[in-house]
């Protein structure tokens, strides 16, 4: 059994130079295919359940999920609660269980985001779980902007809560389709400076590759998170195999062909991630 938690990979990564992704989840066909390829690239994976995810599939069915991948893997697989936005969320998590949770209080004024995350952090610590919060806001496409992580309170945040990953806003954006944009370098760099915790990337499908290439390797960012990019393959493929055939209607066959597709589409994401003693 390789199921692990979010410190678990991400000091490692912090270390040697290279990025673990946390990729969202929507299904069982996708989080097999992520495993899949995660074992293929011999790279770690951090699945992960979502708002939309849970709406559609309940926390204690989703623990169970991805408990039962990461037991039969080859590499460590972390089961993390994104973007949770209560107490409650992340004790139902917890007590389903996931290995890790991301607690996002975000919108909150600095104080409060601070106190909740750090109520979290210890209940998550006593449990053996990781902690993922949020400092600054990462807007979303066509929809809430996003507030640029200050330094000053990143360092603040980091220290007072204690938590094992810290997501910032860097110019990255939720739900971006196309890779047109970068993320602030020098705001990253004036985080770095001051913090030591590993530092995380919410859609990360925006970010140019070849700037994903570079952070994994020469900054402490060391969790990019990617799910547009993913759901549009696995999307795309879906529509190939409804259209392939219009009379065929048994959804395991359909959804069967999806696999491959997402696989491929995985392990380009996952490779980009990898370090220079990986490759």
């Amino acid at each position: 059994m390789t199921l692990a938690t979010l410190a678990d990979v991400l000091q490692p990564a912090l270390r040697n130079g290279y990025a673990v992704a946390g990729l969202v989840t929507l299904g069982w066909e996708d989080m097999r295919a992520y495993v899949a390829a995660a074992e293929a690239e011999g790279v770690p994976v951090i699945l992960q359940a979502g708002p939309s995810c849970r709406a559609h599939t309940p926390l204690p069915v989703l623990g169970k999920m991805f408990r039962h991948l990461a037991e039969s893997a080859s590499v460590p697989v972390v089961a993390h609660l994104d973007h949770g936005y209560t107490f409650e969320d992340c004790r139902i998590a917890i007590d389903s269980g996931f290995t890790s949770v991301m607690f996002d209080g975000s919108r909150k004024p600095l104080d409060q985001n601070i106190s909740e995350t750090a109520a979290i952090v210890e209940m998550a610590h006593a449990a053996n779980v990781s902690c993922e919060g949020e400092i600054g806001f990462v807007g979303y496409s066509g929809g809430e902007g996003s507030a640029g992580t200050d330094p000053e309170e990143a360092r603040q945040f980091a220290q007072e809560t204690g938590v094992d990953a810290m997501a910032i806003s860097v110019g990255n954006v939720h739900l971006q389709q196309d890779k047109e944009g970068g993320l602030d370098i020098d705001r990253i760099r004036a985080i770095e400076a001051i913090t030591e915790v590993p530092l995380v990337i919410h859609g990360g499908s925006g970010v140019p590759v070849a700037q994903r290439k570079m952070l994994a390797r020469q900054s402490r960012i060391c969790k990019f998170n990617i799910g547009t990019e993913l759901r549009m393959a696995f999307g795309a493929a879906l529509r190939d195999a409804v259209n392939s055939d219009p009379d065929r209607f048994d959804r395991v066959s359909i959804l069967s062909e999806t696999h491959d597709p997402v696989v491929a589409a995985a392990r380009s994401v996952l490779r980009a991630f990898k370090g220079e003693t990986q490759c």
